[in-house]
């Protein structure tokens, strides 16, 4: 299935239900974002979308403690479950995702190579998280980000763990 199948599957689900969904993203730019309104309609379930490139802004939008980037750094559990928590918060969504990760070329390291990215799933006091390694190029990394955010959302919304897959 396509980023915009699993956009339109997640729409389906959320427009069923009532609920909306918001995004924050680091990594991927929007793109989680970009792909949920692509779909005609998409209003009706899409709250926001936060956009939190840089770890003050993750503070400053999000209310990520900034200490956390200190002691675990941007790519790390700890700061994708306040991300998702963040924007749950101040959007008012019943469901949120949150990503941020290594997409390349350059950025990684021995204990986050290129390729690292966390994911967090939120509803309302259920939080969960899995920490992914894609391979590819920083487009592949990105790509399979989104899908793999959109399909933990599905999940979510339908009552099955986000963390499968």
């Amino acid at each position: 299935m396509d980023i915009t199948q699993l956009a339109e599957r997640l729409g389906q689900a959320l427009a069923c239900r009532g609920e909306q969904v918001t995004t924050a993203e680091s990594c991927t730019g929007g793109g989680v974002a970009e792909a949920i309104t692509r779909i005609a309609g998409s209003s009706a379930w899409f709250e926001a979308g936060y956009i939190t490139y840089s770890n003050a802004q993750k503070t400053r939008q999000l209310g990520v403690p900034e200490a956390l980037f200190d002691s675990v750094g941007a790519v790390s559990d700890e700061v994708v479950r306040a991300m998702a928590a963040g924007a749950r918060r101040h959007s008012g969504a019943r469901y949120a995702v949150a990503v941020s990760g290594v997409a390349g070329p350059g950025g990684g390291s021995p204990h986050k190579p290129v390729g690292t990215v966390w994911i967090a799933w939120a509803d309302g006091a259920q939080l969960s998280s899995r920490r992914f390694l894609f391979a590819g190029d920083r487009q592949a990394v990105r790509t399979q980000t989104v899908t793999a955010a959109l399909q933990g959302l599905i999940a979510l919304v339908v009552g099955e763990n986000p963390q499968r897959g």
